[in-house]
């Protein structure tokens, strides 16, 4: 059991309550849009705001570090113990485009509160859930007499998440050493809903290219070549419906190769959820569901990997009728990859694909973009079981497991650190991300306050992180 009091935290959240909320507002009327170039200085200054900050709260090292893009923000706080375990989390500072224009219901960069709801753009997507640590890391300290957190505490902010962190990486790598860590925090997801907070265990990878098939050197008569030549388009169309198999499984030779399959358990827990089908589809703005046969439909979008036709094109798209042979054709295809499968396999695997399925006159070309690395953390991985004991004691119930169907830079901490990665969230789908009238509930934002306030202490104990053997083995 943490040595953390449960009394004692909240009391103190409760106290400091409406300065963290003040705070949180300051930080979010600074629109940092990575995306538009107009706000490049916004972005500055939102890292410049939250290393200061940072700085204010306790992180003897607190540093902005430049990318070829938007700046990051890290900070560390070591634990006054050299053999505790050392936690790094993640998050980002950058928000989405916004102006009211869209629907607000009023400035996206002035925060209103209205009925417990902190309404802002990046009130959820990621401010909230980054400036929550700050509460956090001060609560357990006042609650447990400390004078530095459990574990050593690592934070790297990010400046690019919603351009699609194109700098990302080669940040993590650049400063690997100083980002070493036995665990990552991601507090950039969320819950199932308000009354049943859940942790997710993993978020599937992503891999996609697009494919442009040529025939003729240009478009032909389709009365005096039809039925003589290979059509690009016609290739495009038979390559799409060759994609799945009648189970829908996508049917690239090789392309379930080292898959991580869902176990009993998983399975079962996934069941135990609150799932309406039915809400679902009105959400998916579908009338039907559809996927890989012997799979529920969250187990088809958490847990299985998929290959979508994001985009088709060739020939004539104009009024009327243009009774040609195509001189080319385009189709854009996106995989999301679960546990064990590898993004240059499957990149390899489809070029083959490709390369087999196509007749003698048709050239083509595959361009593939960069990929993301699917991550999972086992149930049984005794960080993750911290994290659970952490917000169960926030939100005082059991605590249930969701994954993540989208894909993330969490997986690149996880690749390039060799650490697991965990995921501490408490936005709910309510909140509209990349919406307008973004929002956040102000009840569940303390709860992961208190939840963070735990987790270190959790995280700190013997078998916390590490099982007590390694733990030992740690020990100076």
């Amino acid at each position: 059991m943490s040595e953390t009091p449960d009394n004692a935290v909240r009391t103190y959240i409760d106290r400091h309550r409406a300065a963290f909320l003040d705070d949180l507002v300051d930080w979010l009327r600074i629109p940092s849009v990575s995306a538009q170039p107009g706000h490049a200085a916004d972005v500055r200054r939102s890292a410049e705001w939250l290393a200061a900050k940072l700085g204010e709260t306790g992180f003897p090292t607190v540093e902005v570090w430049p990318t070829d893009g938007a700046p990051a923000v890290f900070a560390e706080w070591p634990a006054e113990d050299p053999s505790a375990p050392t936690v790094l989390v993640y998050g980002h500072h950058d928000v989405q485009p916004a102006a009211r224009e869209d629907g607000w219901g009023s400035e996206p960069f002035e925060p209103v509160i209205r009925d417990g709801r902190l309404y802002a753009r990046g009130a959820a997507d990621d401010k909230g859930q980054v400036f929550f640590h700050t509460l956090g890391v001060r609560a357990h300290l006042a609650a447990t007499g400390r004078a530095a957190p459990a574990v050593t505490l690592k934070l790297l902010i990010e400046g690019e998440e919603e351009s699609g962190s194109p700098n990302f990486r080669a940040l993590v790598e650049r400063h690997a050493d100083r980002l070493a860590a036995d665990a990552v925090i991601v507090s950039d997801t969320g819950m199932w809903s308000e009354d049943t907070p859940t942790v997710c265990t993993g978020m599937r990878g992503l891999a996609e290219c697009e494919i442009t098939l040529h025939g003729p050197e240009q478009d032909i008569h389709s009365g005096s070549f039809g039925g003589a030549v290979p059509n690009p388009v016609t290739e495009a169309a038979r390559l799409v419906a060759a994609l799945h198999d009648e189970q829908a499984r996508v049917a690239v030779p090789g392309f379930y190769d080292g898959v991580v399959e869902l176990s009993d358990r998983e399975r079962a827990l996934f069941a135990e959820l609150p799932f309406d089908e039915e809400q679902w589809l009105r959400t998916a703005r579908s009338t039907a569901t559809r996927g890989e046969v012997g799979h529920t439909t969250l187990e088809r979008i958490w847990a299985r990997p998929t290959a979508e036709v994001n985009g088709m094109g060739g020939g004539y798209q104009g009024p009327g009728s243009k009774t040609i042979i195509p001189s080319s054709a385009m189709v854009k295809l996106s995989f999301r990859l679960v546990a064990g499968q590898d993004p240059d396999h499957i990149e390899k695997a489809v070029r083959s694909w490709v390369a087999d399925r196509l007749p003698a006159g048709i050239r083509h070309e595959i361009t593939f973009g960069a990929a993301t690395r699917p991550c999972l953390t086992p149930l049984e991985h005794p960080a993750l079981q911290s994290l659970v004991r952490a917000m169960g004691r926030a939100f005082q119930q059991p605590v249930r497991f969701t994954r993540e169907g989208g894909s993330g830079p969490a997986a690149d901490l996880q690749d390039v650190l060799g650490a697991p990665v965990l995921f501490l969230g408490i936005s709910v789908p309510s909140d509209g991300w990349h919406a307008p009238d973004e929002k956040v509930e102000l009840d569940l934002l303390l709860k992961g306050v208190e939840t963070a306030a735990y987790l270190w202490g959790e995280l700190g104990e013997p078998g916390g992180l590490r099982d007590p053997a390694e733990s030992r083995r740690h020990a100076p």
